[in-house]
């Protein structure tokens, strides 16, 4: 973002506040030489502290400084335009670079017009982590600059083509994408909420807030971060299930594998998810779809069950009706028959988890009808009948056991699914904390060794009292460096 300011207006100074908070590079673009006048035109740099706000509500006891401002500022590239001098001290030839560090070097004294000259040299120094400087001979001749928008670069200076190609190839190569605390890579739809939040906070009265508008975003962008999951988990399950499953740890396998590369891409899409609010969402939203898959499961493995004894077990309906097993010897047929039917059930592939109790509630609702073949069948004595009616009770008895002790494994195993769907959750969320916690090391490593260069700096040029005040910034930055990891839970 460039910015050539020449008013002192309310407007100008947050157009500079925005430029500052949008953009990974700041070209400053002036004309001449760097002059008393051209550090009097930037004042709005020392307007900043007043114009924008790091965090919402600093910890007591600390005063916001300018640690937390290089951690978002862009850097800074200082453009003059026409520039006629050679660039040289005492003689000696010098870098554009030199040349912009020598100008922000700072004057002794206490006087009111010594503050003036150095407080915007100060802050550039102070605010700006990385610092560049370009220069630009007059593009051409007096009398053809205004044609300068229609001539061609061979019709232009050849020094200030090759200085133009310079500047381009610089910014091309080293402006990043502009990224906020916390290494938050800021892209189209994040600009736009930026800029949208910054504006209404202005609008309002209030202070653009760097927390404030990485909170908002967050809001923003966990909420699709969760949706994106969701799309995610119900695709994969979409493709990879196919109802009825013939165990209950066949589906809770495959959920528990999409689940996992749901709570991937939420991870990846997700930051700044204060107590975890948007994951426990995600968590809650999965955990209900695990349970409809499984209600599904339960429904198509019944309905597939109930179709096969329905196509298996009328044969044998359509003969009782006719009576061909009320007659001496009757019931040792037809039981000889139900057991081969059953096991012709049993044959029958992906059944699903439904199985043995809709078999058992079949054969239950046909209790009678064995019942009546049993006392009608005249081969059979009154002991005989009394011996079969409790062995029937027993198997009963025996199935029932079985169907609750099955129901009561898949009851543990839904459970341990739950813990195991927890433990994920942690996994991936500590892995990520850790991540975050390394990389915000690292950009505080990185404020620290900058404002101890500028610390040698003022130390080296004798400004005891700024160094002092930077020393502090700096313990402020190592205590925070030393507190204890955060905690991962989700509850």
């Amino acid at each position: 973002m460039c910015s050539d300011l020449q008013g002192d207006n309310q407007n100008d100074s947050w157009i500079f506040a925005l430029a500052i908070l949008l953009s990974s590079t700041f070209v400053y673009n002036s004309m001449g030489t760097i002059n008393q006048q051209a550090m009097d035109q930037l004042h709005y740099v020392t307007e900043l502290t007043n114009r924008i706000r790091a965090k919402s509500s600093p910890e007591e006891n600390e005063i916001e400084d300018s640690a937390e401002f290089v951690s978002f500022f862009p850097d800074f590239v200082w453009t003059l335009r026409d520039f006629s001098l050679d660039l040289e001290i005492d003689g000696q030839p010098i870098s554009a670079d030199e040349y912009l560090d020598a100008a922000l070097k700072l004057k002794q004294g206490t006087s009111k017009k010594d503050k003036n000259f150095n407080l915007p040299r100060l802050c550039i120094r102070k605010f700006f982590p990385k610092k560049k400087c370009f220069i630009f001979d007059r593009p051409t001749h007096r009398k053809k600059l205004a044609q300068l928008e229609t001539l061609h670069d061979d019709q232009l200076d050849s020094e200030f083509v090759q200085q133009v190609a310079e500047f381009c190839s610089y910014i091309f190569s080293y402006s990043k994408v502009k990224t906020l605390s916390g290494g938050i890579k800021v892209n189209g739809p994040r600009l736009e909420s930026l800029v949208l939040t910054y504006v209404n906070a202005i609008s309002s009265g209030d202070l653009p807030c760097m927390e404030n508008a990485v909170l908002a975003l967050a809001q923003i962008e966990n909420s699709a971060a969760v949706q994106k999951a969701l799309a995610h988990y119900d695709q994969q399950m979409k493709q990879k299930v196919q109802l009825p499953t013939e165990t209950l740890m066949e589906l809770l396998d495959l959920h528990r594998d999409c689940e996992r590369e749901a709570i991937e891409v939420f991870i990846k899409h997700s930051f700044k998810d204060v107590d975890q609010l948007f994951q426990k969402e995600l968590g809650a939203q999965l955990e209900t779809r695990r349970d409809n898959f499984h209600e599904r499961n339960l429904k198509a493995s019944s309905d597939r069950c109930s179709a096969l004894l329905q196509d298996i077990f009328s044969p044998l309906e359509e003969n009782v009706k006719q009576g061909i097993y009320s007659k001496p010897g009757g019931y040792r047929l037809f039981i000889q028959k139900i057991e081969e039917l059953k096991k012709k059930y049993y044959l029958e592939p992906r059944k699903g988890i439904q199985a043995e109790e809709i078999l058992q509630k079949y054969l239950k609702s046909k209790e009678d009808v064995t019942d009546t073949i049993l006392q009608t069948d005249q081969t059979l004595t009154e002991k005989e009948k009394e011996i079969e009616v409790e062995r029937v009770k027993a198997e009963s008895a025996e199935a029932t056991a079985k169907m609750l002790e099955e129901m009561q494994r898949k009851n543990e195993q839904l459970m341990e699914q739950k813990e195991k769907s927890y433990q994920e959750h942690v996994k991936q969320l500590t892995e990520k904390m850790e991540k975050d916690r390394v990389q915000m090391q690292q950009e505080q490593e990185r404020i620290i060794a900058l404002k101890l260069q500028e610390q040698a700096r003022l130390l080296k040029e004798g400004f005891q009292e700024e160094s002092k005040r930077l020393h502090n910034e700096i313990q402020n930055l190592q205590r925070r460096m030393e507190r204890p990891k955060r905690r991962c839970v989700i509850s």
